[in-house]
């Protein structure tokens, strides 16, 4: 049994996706059939569809630090303000040596480097003088997590996991770890993305033949149908509050849930296609480091990012562990929103939290035509349903053959 100081709850959300600005909107939008994709011209790439967000990035932050800043930034610090504010921790009243901020990335300082690339070309005649003295704390690799502490005042630990699409689950998870090494008393750990900003995503999708299309851009992302053919890139954030239950008691804090399993583990196979029986252990072992029955689990949130065979090589997955039993029920959200990267995993976990409260599991967007090789039992595809849910699964995949499952439970006493 173990003790409150070794359970680790979250108690604190902070988002922007593009589906909304917070963790209602957001919601609202997965229950009733919303879409953040729309096109957009994207510079040497024409018209593309991706998933943008609005947020009001001077609502926490001066516009001189947003001038030496980063969009990856400005997201992190929007996105853990949100969740301070929602927590209610008095934070002017605790030693900032003890918070910690583990953010998970895709990549980062490709959106910088790539307009300053561009300025020296068109604008500055190749004049490397005028080239911003901003570069190196712009795109150093903890950038974003540092311009949340910068932001703050915090002086405990920061740093970012690079993790491809799995480091939205591996943010959370460090932040677990360190909370349970007594490392720090609060953790700020999640994802974030700002990869709409940056061409070369976009064009490297294309080359490869994944990028997501389609006249209409609520279409261009359609996990698990039949006629899909590819991602949709979007940006985004989700930032969570996490603590030990003990002192989540003390100050008599709102819980949205506690985080009872994880696990994470790689392919070690190819560069992007994934690998099913390495995505079986990991989700297997994560079950088994919960403690729990697979038929416990309510919710699979699938990874899903609308590639014809990544759907495929983990729909096998899931089927193989989950069929025959009938508790379990599948979702996706990638086709409400598209695919934000190194934010997927903590924005969709968070769209799933609510349904501890209100009943529902959201749907996949709706499926017209599901492929029969990703015809998973207990899908729900198109219309929410109502349904007890206590454990949420959460599933999220990377390029170089990083995986990573997260496990959340309904807080009970």
């Amino acid at each position: 049994m173990k003790t409150d100081k070794q359970r680790i709850v979250i108690t604190g959300i902070g988002l922007t996706s593009p589906m909304g600005n917070n963790l209602a909107e957001f919601r609202d939008g997965l229950l009733n059939n919303g879409s953040g994709i729309t096109h957009t011209e994207i510079r040497h790439m024409g018209v593309v569809a991706a998933g943008l967000c609005k947020f009001d990035e001077a609502k926490y932050q001066p516009k001189k630090m947003r001038k030496r800043g980063t969009r990856a930034g400005a997201i992190s610090i929007y996105c853990t303000n949100e969740a301070l504010l929602d927590s209610a921790i008095d934070f002017e009243g605790i030693d900032k040596n003890r918070v910690g901020v583990y953010l998970g990335i895709t990549e980062h300082g490709n959106v910088e480097t790539e307009n300053e690339i561009h300025d020296l070309y068109n604008t500055h005649q190749m004049d490397v003088s005028l080239w911003s003295h901003h570069h190196n704390p712009r795109t150093v690799a903890n950038n974003p997590a540092g311009e949340v502490t910068l932001n703050l005042g915090i002086t405990g630990p920061h740093y970012t996991i690079g993790a491809a699409c799995a480091a939205g689950n591996l943010g959370i998870i460090q932040g677990v770890q360190q909370l349970l090494l007594d490392e720090v008393d609060v953790a700020f750990a999640g994802g974030i993305s700002e990869s709409t900003e940056t061409f070369g995503i976009f064009a490297a999708f294309k080359a490869q033949g994944a990028l997501g299309h389609h006249e209409n851009p609520t279409l261009a992302t359609r996990p698990l149908d039949i006629n899909r053919n590819g991602i949709v890139v979007s940006e985004g954030g989700a930032v969570y509050v996490l603590e030990r239950l003990a002192d989540a008691k003390k100050r008599n804090a709102k819980i949205y849930g506690e985080i009872i399993g994880y696990h994470s583990n790689s392919d070690a196979s190819d560069f992007v296609l994934p690998n099913t029986e390495r995505q079986i252990e990991c989700i297997k072992t994560a079950i088994k480091k919960a403690g729990i029955e697979i038929n416990e689990v309510d919710i699979v949130n699938m990874h899903a990012t609308g590639t014809m065979q990544g759907d495929i090589q983990e729909c096998v997955a899931v089927k193989n562990i989950f069929d025959g039993h009938p508790n379990v029920h599948v979702n996706a959200t990638k086709g409400f929103i598209g695919h934000a990267m190194g934010a997927a995993g903590a924005l969709e976990l968070a769209g799933n939290i609510p349904s501890f409260t209100d009943g529902y599991i959201h749907p996949c967007k709706k499926i017209e035509n599901l492929d029969p090789q990703c015809a998973v039992n207990n899908l729900v595809n198109g219309e929410k349903i109502s349904h007890d849910v206590k454990i949420i699964l959460n599933n999220s995949f990377g390029m170089l053959g990083i995986n990573s499952t997260l496990i959340v439970q309904k807080y009970k006493e």
